[in-house]
């Protein structure tokens, strides 16, 4: 017997709504619900143009505010991790949300991304995975994907597909070292992405787009889709959440360092670099925060980031307070040690400038190198 899943469409989302909507979809899989619905594959397209930043991002790091406000670029923080992305009618964006199977995230990540895959392959594009959280195409990227569990036990997978992307603007408004390359940037992140229209020789809008990949996700998971319109309680949800979070600059400057002397230094790891911002008063750190395309922020870094606040910037006391936070165990499988360098790094960087400026070196299209 086939099973049914719900199909949404929409076009034009408000960064915020967009947002919104894909979280209001979770409320009815958390392990509390009465009745489940069947799960739901959600394909739209935001307004263009927004500017969405990953859960554990750090605004000002990847995007150009200043260039936002003067394009009219909105600006939104996902529930899902990975990278800084651009989205509008050129980027189709994809929402699953059902129960969270008992599997890893990396794991679950791979598992719906196979959904897009079947579907780029329906226009001959052999898509494959890479590292964490991106799709390529003979070694660019095509698609970004994110994952977020709620503590209901309800998942949302999320994609952003690039049909097409008008790199000069993705360059005016996100904070990308290529855009200091002058004329050879357009070329330089032309070498690292990659699009459906690029990939086809075909013209293609992210409307375009979606049958194929509705297509995909049936012939993957064996499933019909049957279109649907969100229900009324997902619609106040959604209604709330808008309001409430996704508009609100708590939620979007969340992980914003404090406005103080400020330094960051960046260390490497198997997932990728992560970034560490230190607001410095008078040689005590005020805060610290660890900033990365995570799909989830390691529980000891968070550990380290509450432990380290209104300590004074002493390696001594530094290196304890960080093996502590790590529990004997490596983080991200690193040493304790390479994270106490780059805390100890950017403190110097802080003692010695005041508001200083957030040092990025990579963004989703073009990541940091080292």
């Amino acid at each position: 017997m086939i099973e049914h899943w719900r199909l949404l469409q929409h076009d034009g989302a408000e960064a915020a709504r967009g947002l919104a909507v894909d979280e209001a979809l979770m409320s009815g899989y958390g392990r509390g619900s009465t009745s489940m619905p069947a799960p739901s594959l959600r394909l739209y397209t935001y307004a263009t143009h927004c500017a969405l930043v990953g859960r554990y991002q750090n605004v000002e790091a990847e995007v150009d505010l200043a260039a936002c406000e003067r394009t009219g670029t909105q600006v939104g923080r996902r529930p899902t991790g990975g990278g800084a992305i651009i989205m509008g009618e050129s980027q189709l964006g994809v929402a699953f949300v059902s129960r969270a199977p008992a599997e890893r995230p990396k794991d679950l990540i791979k598992t719906y991304a196979k959904g897009i895959v079947r579907g780029l392959a329906e226009l001959g594009i052999e898509a494959t995975f890479r590292g964490k959280n991106d799709l390529e195409v003979g070694g660019r990227k095509i698609a970004g994907l994110g994952l977020y569990l709620d503590e209901h036990g309800a998942l949302l997978f999320h994609s952003s597909i690039l049909a097409d992307l008008d790199i000069e603007f993705m360059l005016e408004v996100l904070r990308i070292p290529a855009a200091k390359l002058g004329d050879k940037a357009i070329d330089a992140v032309s070498d690292r992405v990659t699009t459906v229209t690029r990939e086809t020789g075909v013209s293609y809008s992210a409307t375009e787009l979606r049958s194929v990949i509705a297509v995909g996700f049936e012939k993957e998971f064996g499933v019909s889709l049957f279109s649907v319109d969100l229900t009324d309680t997902e619609t106040k949800r959604a209604d709330v959440l808008e309001r409430t979070r996704y508009s609100d600059p708590g939620w979007v400057f969340q992980r914003s360092p404090s406005p103080d002397r400020q330094g960051t230094a960046a260390f490497k790891t198997p997932e990728g670099f992560v970034r560490v911002h230190i607001a410095l008063e008078n040689g005590v750190i005020k805060s610290v925060l660890f900033t990365g395309d995570f799909n989830e922020l390691p529980e000891a870094l968070v550990r380290a980031e509450s432990a380290l606040r209104w300590v004074r910037l002493d390696p001594e006391r530094v290196s304890a307070i960080v093996e502590t936070a790590l529990g004997g165990d490596e983080v991200l499988q690193i040493s304790s040690e390479k994270i106490v360098q780059a805390v100890l790094e950017a403190g110097e960087r802080a003692s010695t400038r005041d508001l200083a400026h957030p040092d990025r070196q990579g963004s989703c299209y073009f990541p940091e190198v080292g």
